[in-house]
């Protein structure tokens, strides 16, 4: 403090002293302690550093190398080249989608075809089917955009004769069913659409359409996709399902501004549209048909909406519990699978997600378009392949215990990462290679012209896919062979949707048809030359108890102590009919396989197989047992 006299110090009172308790004095003490060993053991790791010796080099050693052992490849790829003949066919026909640049859903889904032998010369035929322009005006011109036949004239020449044949409908054509319903001995034709369907009875080559005697037409706002004809009810001809997609109109569609980027317009999804229930028609003799989709169960309700679940694209027909009535699998998009159990009374229930078919391993629901059926492994495993979109793999749902119980198994077969990349549509099981075990050819193509500019990894064009069946006794059971094995042909990229085989030229291996959005379709001919055996069955019912075409029946072939598996049924892929024929690979095995057939009314009957490499036409006789 200081004094207010400056010039005087001011004297500050001497201070009390404060005596400190014991406790005090030791914390004291012990700082001070502590403070002097964290002083000493600093100095020493000082001292210890600043005499170190220095650390010595460590030595660099090298061991002997040796060489290095390759892996000899379990398999040998075979070469199964595939050479495009549509130009030199004589084919002309390019798909028709009306795309303006609006970008209206349809446009984007392609058209089907179909093999078959319309004119009963003993050739495999062609039909495409076509959509149109949205307008009139859009098409002028005499070229129309119409349903297109081919007649095949042998030696790989076709001739379209879709005018004399009555075939030549103008409409939003999707899909196409063939099948001889009234069992006179000739195919008839269905053909599905946006809005009303059409159904033609062939009078010996001839086409009329029937639709409104039939009673098949189907609602006229509605868009019907694939379909199948198939004897639900075993009373010896031929019902027909129809699948429809969703609820769709072009006002509604162009109201929705669907972009890819916020800008640049985009096809909508099929979750911007209400579902639709299907068709199920039954055949009641006499040109008649009944639509029985209500009462059968086949439609399927949101339990909480009330709205149709389905959005389907794929139908195939199967019996998944062996009970002898077929069932019927449905590919929907973006929602859940359908299989539906046939009861034997007329009527079917929907087990697709409890028999592990509905949706993937996941619980999630994918984006599904083409399916088909097959025994890949040639045992009791029956196997529904469904092509799923991009980044999503390739389903292949297989039967466990012969229980109707699905898995998937498309990882564990290899097939599944081989497939996610691409957008699957029309895909098949086919011996292309004659080995004896089914291969797998898939169709793919984009939906949107321009998603490279928005995924980098997507292209509107993709190449086809073949997956070799190794054999399910090594690692991977499916491996996809490269344009080394195909040839560039076959690898070309398209867009592609529907796809079937046959084969055209009688050499008893099978050839390809892929079709496309837009643009011409691609036949490719098989060139493979393995030297292997073969034999090609084809059936004909007694047209009272089963249908003429033998659809429906499973034909067995026992060789080299396996079991070959063929259900006769030509609804497969996308929008797309394969052919009526059990086509089998013998692989080098020259010897005389056993054939059974298992027709439609539960009988089996035993066949005396005379001679290989040949087509043989079985007719349904009094059965064995």
């Amino acid at each position: 403090m200081i004094d207010k006299d400056k010039h005087k110090p001011a004297q500050r009172p001497t201070p009390e002293v404060e005596v400190a308790g014991d406790d005090t004095i030791i914390g004291q003490m012990f700082r001070r302690s502590l403070a002097a060993i964290i002083g000493v053991v600093v100095l020493g790791g000082l001292a210890f550093w600043l005499t170190r010796k220095p650390p010595e080099k460590p030595i660099d050693r090298q061991s002997e190398l040796k060489q290095a052992t390759v892996r000899k490849t379990e398999v040998s790829l075979p070469q199964v080249p595939f050479v495009d003949v549509t130009a030199a066919t004589g084919i002309e026909f390019v798909h028709e989608n009306g795309a303006t640049g609006e970008k209206l859903l349809p446009e984007s889904m392609g058209g089907g075809c179909a093999v078959l032998d319309y004119n009963n010369d003993g050739r495999t035929d062609i039909l495409f089917v076509n959509s149109r322009p949205w307008s009139e005006e859009a098409s002028p011109g005499p070229r129309r955009a119409v349903t297109t036949l081919y007649r095949n004239d042998g030696n790989w020449k076709f001739s379209d004769v879709s005018q004399e044949a009555g075939v030549a409908v103008e409409f939003y054509g999707q899909g196409v069913a063939v099948g001889d319903y009234d069992n006179d001995g000739w195919t008839d034709l269905f053909l599905s659409g946006l809005g009303t369907n059409h159904l033609f009875h062939n009078e010996q080559g001839k086409f009329v359409d029937v639709t409104g005697n039939a009673g098949v037409g189907g609602d006229e706002n509605a868009w019907s996709t694939s379909c199948g004809f198939f004897d639900y009810d075993r009373d010896g001809d031929l019902d027909l399902f129809v699948a429809n997609y969703v609820r769709w109109s072009p006002r509604v569609d162009r109201e929705l501004r669907c972009t890819l980027d916020g800008s640049v317009r985009a096809y909508c999804r099929p979750k911007d549209f209400d579902g639709a229930f299907p068709y199920l028609y039954r055949n009641d003799g006499g040109g008649k048909f009944t639509d029985v989709s209500a009462e059968s169960g086949v439609q399927v309700k949101n339990a909480a909406t009330g709205v149709p679940v389905g959005k389907s694209l794929g139908v195939v027909f199967l019996d998944a519990d062996n009970d002898g009535w077929l069932d019927i699998m449905v590919a929907n998009d973006t929602v859940q699978n359908f299989l539906f159990h046939n009861l034997g009374n007329g009527k079917f229930e929907e087990v697709g997600i409890e028999r592990g078919i509905g949706v993937d391993n996941t619980g999630n629901a994918r984006g599904a378009m083409g399916c088909d059926l097959g025994w890949f492994r040639n045992d009791d495993t029956q196997a529904v392949v469904i092509g799923n979109f991009t980044n999503e793999m390739t389903a292949l749902y297989c039967t466990r215990k012969n229980n109707m119980t699905f898995s998937d198994d498309a990882v564990a077969t290899g097939l599944g990462p081989a497939s996610r990349i691409w957008l699957k549509f029309g895909l098949f099981f086919a011996d292309v290679d004659l080995d004896s075990r089914l291969d797998l050819v898939v169709a793919n193509g984009h939906l949107e012209n321009d998603i490279s500019k928005v995924q980098k990894s997507q292209t509107y064009e993709q190449p086809p896919q073949l997956y070799w069946n190794t054999g399910s006794n090594r690692g991977s059971e499916f491996t996809k062979l490269d344009v080394t094995q195909t040839g560039s042909d076959f690898s070309k990229p398209m867009v592609g949707r529907g796809a079937t085989t046959a084969d055209f030229d009688g050499d008893g291996d099978l050839d390809l048809l892929l079709t496309t959005t837009g643009a011409s379709p691609r036949l490719l001919r098989n060139d493979q030359a393995l030297g292997r055996h073969w034999l090609r069955v084809r059936l004909a019912g007694d047209g009272t108890t089963t249908n003429r075409d033998g659809i429906g029946a499973v034909v067995s072939l026992k060789s080299q102590g396996a079991t070959q598996r063929r259900l006769i049924s030509p609804t497969r892929s996308y929008l797309s009919q394969l052919e009526k024929v059990a086509s089998f690979g013998l692989g080098d095995s020259t010897e005389t396989p056993v054939l059974e057939i298992l027709w439609p009314t539960g009988k089996t009957q035993t066949v005396a197989v005379d001679g290989i490499d040949r087509e043989l036409l079985v007719e349904q006789t009094t059965a064995t047992n």
